[in-house]
């Protein structure tokens, strides 16, 4: 694969980014978006979406927008 990782995890606060990363195995970036969720899901106006950048598919979205 090139590139930096087919999975992209992105945190935003209050609609801006604040921290982002790419990693190539699917477990690994689903172990860090619960992470990510644990250190900052306290904060108002966070979200972690993580990506599938081969897709385009978002795979995971927290707070769940439904």
């Amino acid at each position: 694969m090139s590139g930096p990782g087919r999975y992209h995890l992105l945190l935003t606060v209050d609609g801006r980014p604040a921290r982002h990363g790419w990693w190539g195995r699917e477990e690994t970036v689903r172990d860090k978006f619960r992470r990510w969720i644990g250190e900052r899901g306290a904060r108002p106006g966070t979200r972690v979406t993580l990506l599938d950048e081969e897709t385009g598919a978002v795979l995971a979205d927290w707070p769940d927008p439904r």
